[in-house]
């Protein structure tokens, strides 16, 4: 196959996409690349197939799938090995084992499906993203050539033997292109609407893309009739298509794959069509040399930018430098993975692999995201004959000759060569028959002679040296010399990180000044833990420790089936402290509300049996009179009836006090109309309002949202990087949530008395972490709140003020 630079180009246009999308959130659309990838290996992987049915009249899968193990497993395994060893030696045991089964997923090729398992898990959705996540697409692309191929192989057999080799396989590759394409984009469209993550990660909704490559790579014959001006025309129309939806589709538009990938991959198409005959000149701007370069290496840039981008921003101090020192990061490890495993084992011998014979062939095969090229089918060479010493033939042999080596009569030889000459071994073969003769003498008859073992042996040899010193010829100096560059990349990060240690977070102005609190009010001593924890300089001995929270998660909270969409919550299961306890409590929400259940339930347990706490709700379901989207199809169809049926529990029981909690994040109702912040409370005052209970609401605000611990927490960093300060949509909420409860004559509990000091809000406080994630309260803080809310529910209400934090 000739090379196209312009693939190239485009293969580097897409990973530098990707890599500034990941790296530096520009472009926005940025993660689209991967769908230019897709539609580029369509094209190459179909071109190479039909190319080998038309010249050798079948398709050998083992083959094919040997070609694409030495092509894409080194550089994966390596990838792998590497970074789940980061992350037990940088990452805390709980997020370490996740990386580790991200690793073998990926090995496995179900990347996708583990990613769509946690993205669709409500508990684990803001989990830290894994290092690995990248590798998702790789298992798109190996699952669906887990089927293409054998696809076209079972439909060829239907056609005459004669047909195969003609035009009749590129019809058959177009028919079922075809119907992928309909049937594949026709499930994105209808998935990307009710479930986006799962289509998002899905091979169903975007095996469209490869079979567009591939439609197009059927169509070859057909595109080589275009003018070369019309070509280029419609190449540059398609880069301009590219670069527009690169920079205009938004991460958060919902529709992706199905429509929107369309965009890109109809642009991607036209590029390539147009690259068939448009001169490699008139597309300057993807084929010069150093597009060529970074195209080549893509897939070691993919593999190794997502992994670089995550421990950078879990190691390095956020400052001017971090951004452009990741992004040196993966340039100089994706290139080193290049130069040192990728391409080398990708030729290797011993994999049974070839060296090219120039550097264009070593270009025919491009490394690209999860691709490959067509490898020319090798001629072929007769068998080695065994061979024996002749000394009464005289023959020559060229100077330089190795065993292996062929040399056919008139094939063209250096001077060197030439000059100078040896005795040559001739095949035993060519040897004339030797008749015994009884001689004069009585000497014992000349026998015929034998090849010996150890010419066959040594012939052996030198049919596997050769290669093997060819092999190490061609890349010993490319890996001395990244090897030697990737050192010298890793002793200056070491440097750097040395340098700018993290210094602690200024505290903000804000929340001081107000009234000291009343000695029985507990503000005080939560927040002298929240001042102590924003101060420290490195993490304390916490019990429990990170990573038992995080590996718990929801798991460890006793409400926590009083929150789930099945089976309907039982009230005696749901309630604690005594059945004769003379005040009743609820407490209703989503998860957020379920987070403080450990904190209200404490409270019942310590109230002597005065106290009786119910917990009911719904995860992911606000208790809103407006229906709120969620991923969860489960969630959205048990949302309204669980409403329902907490708000006839309330009526039925008539507890003293409702106390109400849902997430302080914006959200969209369920026909996609967005939400404010005054929305969402007057949403959820027009829901408590259906209670009957005015001045018997205690609206519960949600905490700020915390760090992502699987991305802050490591081994070796400072609890800094764990600390955060409060959104914009936090403060609009509670303001919001404090209008509402005045105009009902209810009352709101503060949340930042707990989580923050002065606006500033770390991940523990004393020896207990705050969070599990970004959200939810861990069970034991929770429960070490129930004073505060104990005094939040009497103390507070008798004084006639709510306590300030401090």
């Amino acid at each position: 196959m000739p090379l196209r630079r312009d693939i190239q180009g485009l293969r580097a246009l897409a990973v530098l996409a990707v890599i500034g999308a990941h790296a530096a959130g520009w472009p926005r659309g940025g993660f689209a690349g991967v769908d230019v990838f897709f539609v580029i290996s369509g094209f190459v992987i179909t071109g190479m197939l039909l190319r080998e049915q038309q010249e050798a009249g079948r398709i050998r899968l083992s083959r094919f799938y040997a070609r694409r193990a030495r092509r894409l497993l080194p550089a994966a395994l390596v990838t792998v090995g590497a970074v789940v060893g980061a992350a037990f030696a940088l990452f805390g045991r709980a997020r370490a084992e996740q990386v580790m089964w991200d690793g073998v997923s990926a090995l496995l090729l179900v990347s996708n499906w583990r990613f769509t398992q946690q993205g669709t898990d409500y508990f684990h959705a803001g989990d830290a993203v894994s290092p690995l996540q990248n590798f998702w697409s790789l298992s798109v692309e190996e699952q669906f050539y887990l089927v293409w191929p054998g696809l076209l192989i079972v439909s060829l057999l239907f056609i005459p033997a004669v047909a195969r080799r003609g035009r009749a396989a590129a019809a058959v590759a177009a028919g079922w292109a075809v119907v992928v394409i309909a049937a594949s984009f026709g499930w994105a469209l209808l998935q990307g609407s009710s479930a986006p993550t799962a289509a998002y990660f899905s091979t169903a909704t975007r095996a469209w893309e490869f079979a567009l490559g591939a439609l197009l790579a059927a169509g070859v014959p057909l595109l080589r009739r275009l003018p070369a001006a019309l070509g280029a025309l419609l190449a540059w129309i398609g880069v301009a298509g590219i670069v527009a939806s690169l920079v205009l589709i938004d991460t958060t538009a919902v529709g992706f794959p199905g429509p929107w990938a369309a965009a890109p991959t109809l642009a991607t198409a036209l590029a390539l069509a147009g690259g068939v005959t448009a001169p490699p000149r008139a597309l300057f701007l993807w084929t010069n040399p150093v597009a060529v370069v970074v195209g080549n290496a893509s897939y070691s840039l993919y593999l190794w930018h997502f992994p670089v981008v995550v421990f950078a921003a879990a190691l390095l101090p956020a400052s001017p430098w971090s951004l452009p020192l990741t992004l040196a990061i993966v340039a100089v490890v994706g290139f080193a993975s290049y130069a040192i495993i990728e391409q080398p084992l990708r030729y290797a011998p011993f994999l049974g692999g070839r060296v090219p014979a120039t550097a264009a062939a070593d270009a025919e095969e491009p490394a690209v995201e999860a691709s490959d090229a067509a490898e020319p089918t090798p001629p072929a060479v007769a068998p080695v004959v065994p061979v024996v010493r002749a000394p009464e033939i005289a023959t020559r042999r060229p100077a330089g000759w190795q065993p292996g080596t062929r040399y056919f009569p008139g094939s063209p030889r250096t001077a060197a060569q030439s000059a100078a000459a040896e005795p040559v071994e001739v095949a035993a073969a060519s040897l004339p028959e030797i008749v015994p003769v009884e001689p004069v003498s009585a000497a014992p008859p000349v026998e015929a002679p034998r090849v010996p073992s150890a010419a066959i042996a040594d012939s052996a040899a030198g049919a596997i040296a050769a290669p093997m010193a060819a092999w190490r010829e061609r890349f010993r100096t490319q890996v001395a010399l990244a090897a030697a560059g990737l050192v010298a990349a890793a002793l200056l990060v070491v440097l750097v990180v040395q340098v700018q240690q993290p210094r602690p977070l200024p505290p903000t102005a804000g929340g001081t000044g107000q009234a000291a609190p009343a000695i029985e009010d507990p503000t005080a001593a939560l927040q002298a833990d929240l001042a102590a924890a924003v101060s420290a300089t490195a993490w304390p001995d916490l019990h429990p420790s990170i990573d038992e929270v995080m590996a718990q998660s929801s798991g460890a909270n006793p409400a926590h089936d009083c929150f789930a969409p099945t089976p309907q919550p039982d009230a005696a299961a749901c309630t604690w402290g005594s059945g004769d306890a003379p005040r009743h409590l609820y407490l209703v929400g989503d998860s957020t509300a379920m987070a403080y259940a450990p904190a209200l339930k404490a409270l019942a347990e310590q109230s002597g049996g005065a106290i009786r706490v119910t917990t009911v709700g719904l995860y992911g379901c606000r208790f809103t009179d407006a229906l709120v989207q969620n991923d969860d199809p489960a969630v959205m169809q048990a949302c309204t009836q669980r409403k329902n049926d907490v708000a006839a529990m309330v009526a039925a029981d008539h507890p003293e006090t409702v106390f109400v909690s849902n997430a302080y994040t914006l959200g969209r109702t369920a026909d996609g109309r967005d939400l404010s912040a005054a929305d969402l409370i007057a949403a959820e005052a027009a829901e408590m309002a259906r209670y009957g209970m005015p001045g018997r609401i205690v609206y519960l605000e949600a905490p700020p949202e915390g760090a992502p611990l699987g991305n802050c927490y490591t081994r070796v960093g400072s609890p800094y990087a764990c600390a955060t300060s409060i959104t914009p949509v936090w403060r609009d909420m509670q303001a919001a949530t404090a209008a509402a409860a005045a105009a009902s004559g209810d009352r709101a509990v503060d949340a930042l008395a707990f989580t923050c000091w002065r606006d500033v809000c770390p991940a523990f406080a004393g020896t207990l972490p705050i969070r599990y994630d970004q959200t939810h309260l861990t069970v034991a803080y929770s429960a070490h709140l129930a004073p505060y809310l104990r005094w939040a529910l009497d103390g507070a209400a008798a004084a006639g003020a709510q306590a300030p934090p401090g």
